[in-house]
C-alpha cells in the first residue's frame, strides 16, 4: 500500500502544474484515448464510483477539458468528449506520464515486469473471488 500511495504521489507531483492530479488526468487521457462514453462506462472502465466519477467529469468539464453532450441514442444519457483543449493538455499528460514510468522501470528487467503483472492479475482475480463471496454471504 505504500508503494501504490508513493506512485500515486508521484503522478500528483508530476501533473500539479497542470492543475490536475491523477484520478482527473486518468479520466482525460481514457476519454481521449476511447471517445465519447457514458459516465457509467468511464467508471467502470477506470475502477472508480459513479459518483466520484462525475465530480472528477465535473472538474474537468468546468475546465473545458470535456464536455457532456446527449446520447443520440438515449437521450437519458450523457456522453462525455474530450474537448480541444482537453486534447491539447493530455499530450503532455501523456508525456509525462512516459517519462516517469520510464524512472519507475530503472533498474527492473522487462521479465520481472511481466512477473510483476502476470502476480498482480492473480491477486487482482484473487480479491474479486473474495469480494464476491463476501457479496454473497451478506
Amino acid at each position: 500500500m505504500a508503494t501504490a500511495r508513493a506512485i500515486r504521489q508521484s503522478y500528483d507531483q508530476r501533473f500539479n502544474d497542470l492543475d490536475l492530479n491523477l484520478s482527473e488526468a486518468s479520466v482525460l487521457a481514457y476519454v481521449a484515448e476511447h471517445g465519447a462514453l457514458s459516465q457509467t462506462q468511464i467508471a467502470k472502465s477506470l475502477g472508480l464510483g459513479r459518483a466520484a466519477t462525475g465530480a472528477l467529469i465535473d472538474v474537468l468539464e468546468d475546465r473545458d477539458l470535456v464536455q457532456r453532450e446527449t446520447d443520440p441514442d438515449d437521450r437519458r444519457v450523457w456522453l462525455v468528449e474530450i474537448t480541444i483543449a482537453g486534447k491539447e493538455l493530455v499530450e503532455e499528460v501523456y508525456i509525462r506520464d512516459q517519462i516517469l514510468r520510464k524512472q519507475l522501470r530503472t533498474g527492473i528487467t522487462r521479465q520481472e515486469r511481466q512477473q510483476l503483472a502476470a502476480v498482480l492479475v492473480r491477486l487482482g482475480n484473487n480479491l474479486a473471488s473474495v469480494l464476491a463471496e463476501e457479496i454473497e454471504t451478506t
